[in-house]
């Protein structure tokens, strides 16, 4: 699969789409992470690496309970200025996107399951 243009088709399905990471769950380490050109970043790149780890380390945890209660489909966090919704892109990749508030996230999802 090539990641890159997943993840820039990723970055184009929504206007309100303002990062996009693919990140290698094998290999752990991110294998497309761009942000979308005009936007202001609201994480220093440290915060933004520690923000992935943190999101990356409770999809592991919940896959420990995938046997009793079936895989994660996503996850969708809405704070104050973002939204973020961390899911899993094939067997051995997990897609972490950064919205603005007020995206229709759950459109989102599904066009990106439809990839």
């Amino acid at each position: 699969m090539d990641y890159e243009n997943v993840g820039k088709t990723i970055m184009d399905m929504d206007p309100a789409v303002r990062f996009v990471t693919i990140f290698d769950t094998n290999a752990q380490k991110p294998i497309y992470s761009e942000h979308k050109p005009g936007v202001t970043n609201l994480l220093s790149k440290e915060e933004s690496q520690e923000s992935l780890q943190l999101a990356l380390n409770a999809w592991k945890i919940r896959s420990k309970l995938a046997p009793k209660i079936g895989k994660g489909k996503y996850v969708l966090a809405e704070y104050e200025k973002i939204m973020r919704i961390t899911m899993p892109l094939d067997e051995n990749h997990l897609l972490y996107i950064t919205t603005e508030v007020g995206c229709d996230a759950h459109n989102l999802i599904d066009k990106v399951r439809k990839l």
